[in-house]
């Protein structure tokens, strides 16, 4: 009676020395999370610009000189350039409103980004830890196999020098065979953590 050893996919022994923050960067979340900023950014950009005039100077061709105290104190159509100028001191409280919602945004878009951010250091560590605690398991589980082995083969041995008889054998296999069985579970288990943390950092723990 023996079971067939079966080869698992290899996962690295060891963890490195560092995993550099910038792993964090392929992770689609954050990906997502960054863009968010960008364009919370580019809204209060789009806000800000609405407070700086619009002029088209070909419009004032045939205008007299054009004064700033005078637009405070008339309508862009007393002037008939509705066309040519938009100055936003005619609907300060709209700009305004719209500058603080896109700040805002940004302030939320931010946020959320940090708490990303947070979160993935999180996963990372937990995973992390997780393979760590699983490999020195693995490594005690070696040993132990290796031990079981070593008693099935001193029976073979002694079998073989009529010494014992071949139930001998047979009952020390039968540890040696629920060590393996309880070494490939535990390689199971580290395979799935090291996936758990790859998936932590992005995509592996290399950039």
């Amino acid at each position: 009676l023996k079971l067939r050893q079966v080869s698992l996919p290899a996962v690295e022994s060891q963890l490195p020395s560092q995993l550099g923050y910038s792993l964090l960067a392929r992770r689609a979340d954050l990906q997502a999370a960054h863009w968010y900023i960008e364009s919370s950014l580019s809204s209060i950009d789009a806000a800000k610009a609405a407070f700086y005039p619009d002029i088209n100077l070909m419009a004032f061709l045939q205008q007299d000189a054009l004064h700033l105290s005078d637009l405070f104190r008339h309508s862009a159509q007393q002037y008939g350039i509705t066309g040519g100028l938009t100055l936003p001191i005619f609907d300060s409280g709209r700009l305004n409103a719209n500058l603080d919602i896109a700040k805002a945004q940004s302030n939320l878009s931010i946020a959320n980004y940090n708490k990303a951010v947070v979160d993935a250091v999180n996963d990372v560590a937990r995973a992390a830890s997780q393979v760590e605690t699983l490999a020195q398991k693995n490594q005690h589980q070696q040993q132990i196999e290796h031990d079981a082995q070593r008693v099935v083969g001193l029976a073979q041995a002694r079998f073989n020098a009529g010494i014992i008889a071949g139930s001998r054998v047979s009952e020390a296999k039968i540890p040696a065979l629920r060590e393996q069985c309880n070494g490939l579970l535990l390689q199971g288990q580290w395979l799935d953590a090291s996936i758990q943390l790859t998936s932590a950092l992005g995509g592996g723990y290399h950039s």
